[in-house]
Order: C-alpha cells, then structure tokens, then sequence
C-alpha cells in the first residue's frame, strides 16, 4: 500500500511538471526588406498554445525605444493562438536595423526572444527609385490647415490643436514621428492606417515654456514618399494668467469639400 502511494505521489508530481502551456511561433523572425522612411513598419508574430495550460504574458520588451510591441493581453488556452505585435518607427532614421523584442510569459520556455530587420531607405532614394507612375501610386498627406494660433496660454501649460488629415493617395497612409526643435509638440491622439480617399482627425499637445510671441514648427512623418509636412503652432505665452482668462483651444475641424 506504501509503495502504491509513492507510485500515485510520483505520477503527479510528474503530470503536474507536464503541465505547462507551450508558446509555439510560426516564425522568431521578420525581414520587412525595404522600408520607406517615415513609415512605421508593423509585423504580428503569431503562436500558438501548443502545452495542456493556459499561457499569459507577463510582458514584452523591446530592445529599443524606437520598437513598440503589443501584444494579446487575456490568458490563451491551450490550442488556441495569440499575437505579438511589434512596431519600427523608421521616422529619421535611415539605414540598417535590427532590433529584438524578448516576450515574458508563464509558458514552459518563460522568456523568447523575436527579432525584426529592415533597411530604413530615405524619402529621396526611395523617390528616385521609383517611375512617375509608382510615384502616383504613393500614399499623400493632406492637412486642412497648416497653422494654429492658441492665442494667449500660460507658459508650460498643454493645450490641444486638432488637424484633420486626409489620403488623397492610392495606398494606405501611416502616420510617423512628430518632431519639433523646441521637443514641445506631441500627439495626444493619432489615428490608425488612413485608407486612401479617407480622412481622420489628430489631436497635437504643445507644451512651451518660453514666454512671448512664439512660432514652433513641428514635422509631421508619413509614408507619404512625397515628402513630410510642416505645421506651425503659435501662441502669446504669458507666466501667469489671470484667473478669468481662458486658454484658447482648437475645437472645430476644417472639412474637405
């Protein structure tokens, strides 16, 4: 009887080292090839639970800041399949990458790591490469306006401009980086993929803090192979307002006719 309950103890004790949830990829690696600069290169790794547990990801860390990964956050059940996303922002930067996105989970080999590679090539080499007719086939950038004016604001204090964007190209529009030299503009919001004919509203923070009739000049990057757009944000900044002044904001959206 002893010896039949040592068997029965070992017998579980090795089902419950088995069960484990099992992260099966269909690829630990990704080549985007040619990657027109300002796009924002996007791959989904796909897997599947192949183990007798659930898997959860703990969490998914990128080897750079300009990698941003995403990834399918409820528990996935044994036979069913998950993603991890990862996204190159290829805006200003040019050339050769190869960075590694390294996934935490509870599955039987805890920690994996996915690797993504391209060839960043420039709006310029890339606009000469192509014919006049592949040129016509690029996705094209359309802002409703080019310049907002928040009036009178109070130095450091986040106001909000919103700009409406359309694709007046042939292909899917990504948006990229937001750039400015005073590092004082950002998205609050920005839409997904715009599909060609389509338009969509982005919502840019502006944060300065020097005082006086100031003019920034952001650059706005898109896979627009025509080339990035300028948008220039003015502002009367003060240090201090008085208590009944209002902060002006963007509020109305210039539509396309």
């Amino acid at each position: 009887m002893k010896h039949l309950a040592s068997l029965l103890l070992f017998t579980l004790l090795a089902f419950g080292s088995r069960a484990q949830g099992v992260m099966t990829f269909e690829k630990d690696a990704h080549d985007f090839g040619k990657v027109p600069e300002g796009t924002m290169a996007t791959h989904e790794f796909k897997f599947k639970n192949t183990g007798n547990q659930p898997i959860m990801i703990a969490n998914v860390q990128a080897s750079c800041g300009c990698t941003t990964p995403d990834w399918t956050k409820t528990p996935v059940l044994p036979g069913k399949s998950g993603i991890i996303k990862a996204m190159y922002s290829s805006a200003g930067r040019p050339g050769i990458f190869s960075k590694t996105v390294t996934v935490t989970s509870n599955a039987s080999t805890p920690s994996a790591v996915l690797t993504i590679k391209g060839d960043v090539v420039s709006k310029s080499e890339a606009k000469e490469a192509l014919t006049p007719a592949q040129l016509a086939q690029s996705p094209r950038l359309v802002l409703d306006r080019t310049t907002h004016d928040f009036g009178k604001m109070e130095s450091g204090q986040q106001v909000v401009a919103k700009f409406t964007v359309k694709n007046t190209g042939k292909q899917p529009l990504e948006l990229g980086m937001i750039t400015s030299a005073c590092n004082c503009v950002g998205y609050k919001s920005v839409p997904p993929t715009i599909q060609p004919g389509k338009s969509a509203v982005i919502e840019l923070l502006y944060a300065q803090r020097q005082t006086g009739q100031i003019a920034d000049v952001a650059t706005l990057t898109s896979n627009d192979l025509n080339g990035d757009v300028k948008i220039t944000l003015k502002a009367n900044i003060v240090r201090d307002l008085n208590g009944g002044s209002m902060v002006k904001e963007s509020g109305a959206v210039v539509p396309f006719k």
